[in-house]
Formats: C-alpha cells, structure tokens, sequence
C-alpha cells in the first residue's frame, strides 16, 4: 500500500460520498425540520453506521451477511420499509403544510437529537449497497496480504469523509434556512424529500 494508492482510494470515495443518496435527504430532512443540531446528529447516525459496515467488512463479517441470502434480503427489505416510512412522514408534512415558525423549530433536547441519530443510522445500515461498496471496492485497492489496520484505515476514513461532508451540507442548509423555511418552499421540499426516498426505496427493491 502506498500513499498514492490511498490518495486514489480517498478521490473515489469523495465522488461517491457527494451523489445524492438516502442519507442526503434524511439529513436535508432533519436540518429543514430541526436546525443545525438536529441535522449534525443525523450525519453523525450516518457516519457511525459507515463506520460499522466498514469494520464489518475489513474484518470478514460483511463477507458473511452477504453470502447469507435471507440475511442479506431481510436488511434489503428492512431499508426498503424505512425508507418508506420516512417517505410517506414527508410526504404527509406536504399535504398538511403546517410548520411551527422558525425560532420554535430548533431542537435543543436529547430526544430530538436521539432521533435524528436514530434515523441516519438506520437509513445508512439497512442500506446493503454500501457494505456491498466495502466489500467491493476495498479489494480494488488493496491486495489480499494487506493486514486489518490499513484495511480499518481505508473503510474508517470513507465514514470521515462521508461525515465531513454532511457536515459542511448542514451549515450550508443552516444559512439557507430562513428562506428554505418558508411554507411554500417547505412544503415543495418536503414534498421532493418524500418522493426521492420513495425513490430510493424502489431502486433498492429492483436492485439484485
């Protein structure tokens, strides 16, 4: 392993991180909905799972969730049905267009915060592509005699990048947010949020 092959690793997880997937809209989600700490512990939920599927699949056991089929579909299927419920909770927000005003939207207590983590973890490891993307991509980069730490290093540092990312996205939204909280942009992005998961959950449930 040299540096130029880590320096390649990182530039391809980069790009990878910036297409807009389930985690972006759960975090763009919880940002618009609770503000800049609410949508920070959601991209953390999200980091921690990257985390987990990278450890599971440097260490062997990612290989062994999908060599299991039921194992395998009964994540698969468990995304899918999240991914809905997030989408049909976004969706309803649309339909009903009710927003408390901005200066009572901000979460400051721990369940606020619990539940944003809750859905950024959730919404990342019911995800079976991205253990498949581990599992995959590592090898592309690493040869088989290279040892657990520097395959740690490779899978730990794509969740550190997912998570700066998300972080720089919820500032951005943060500064945006007066005018994003308007109803009728609110409700136009709750509304594109809501079909975009459910989009996400039928390309996921065509996948194989």
């Amino acid at each position: 392993m040299t540096w130029t092959t880590y320096g390649s690793f990182l530039l391809f997880a980069a790009v990878l991180v910036l297409v807009p997937g389930p985690d972006f809209a759960v975090v763009v989600k919880n940002t618009l909905s609770g503000g800049r700490r609410r949508g920070w512990w959601a991209g953390v939920g999200v980091g921690c799972s990257n985390a987990v599927q990278g450890v599971a699949a440097a260490t062997g056991l990612g290989a062994l969730v999908t060599a299991s089929q039921p194992l395998f579909e009964a994540i698969r299927w468990a995304g899918i049905a999240y991914l809905a419920f997030l989408a049909v909770q976004a969706l309803r927000s649309a339909v009903r267009g009710s927003y408390p005003p901005l200066s009572g939207a901000l979460d400051t207590g721990r369940g606020p915060a619990l539940a944003a983590w809750r859905q950024g973890f959730l919404s990342n490891i019911t995800n079976p592509k991205v253990l498949v993307f581990y599992l995959a991509v590592l090898p592309q980069f690493l040869g088989p005699e290279v040892g657990l730490p520097v395959l740690l290093a490779f899978a730990l540092s794509h969740a550190a990048l997912s998570l700066v990312y998300l972080t720089v996205l919820v500032l951005g939204l943060t500064r945006a947010r007066r005018l994003l909280g308007r109803r009728p942009v609110r409700r136009a992005l709750d509304a594109l949020t809501g079909v975009a998961l459910l989009g996400f959950g039928a390309r996921l449930a065509t996948e194989h």
